[in-house]
Parts: C-alpha cells; sequence; structure tokens
C-alpha cells in the first residue's frame, strides 16, 4: 500500500520510500523516513495535493510523490 492510497484520517508507518535523487532527499528532509507515522489530513477534490500530518507538522505532498512512499501498517 502507498500513501496515496491512505483515506482521510487513517494513519500509517512508513515503510519505504522508493525513488532515487533529489527527491528522495527533499522528502528526507522533510521527515519521511522509515517508521515514522504519517495522518492523510485533506486530499485534494482531483486527488493532488495531499496534505499530511507528520510529526505535528502539515506537509502538502504531490500525488506522484505520495504514489513512491510505501506504508507497512495502517490504522
Amino acid at each position: 500500500m502507498t500513501l496515496a492510497e491512505l483515506r482521510i484520517g487513517q494513519t500509517g508507518r512508513i515503510g519505504k520510500v522508493r525513488t532515487i535523487g533529489p527527491l528522495k532527499r527533499r522528502l528526507m528532509d522533510m521527515g519521511i523516513v522509515s517508521g515514522t507515522d504519517v495522518t492523510v489530513e485533506k486530499v485534494a477534490p482531483m486527488g493532488d495535493p495531499i496534505e499530511v500530518c507528520l510529526k505535528n507538522y502539515r506537509l502538502s505532498l504531490r500525488r506522484e510523490e505520495a504514489e513512491k512512499i510505501e506504508v507497512d501498517e495502517v490504522r
């Protein structure tokens, strides 16, 4: 399952970020690393962007970025 597949209000634990290069570095700088809990707060009507809450910070991700983030546990 990927972060883009989570519904509003669901919380998941990040498993793996499947990208390389500058995009991976940008996501890591935002705090998106393995073992971190992330909650989907809001999704735009067309599905892009996706607003998530990570360590009490609200981040906005593009759908293509969220599809590259695997989620292990869903609560």
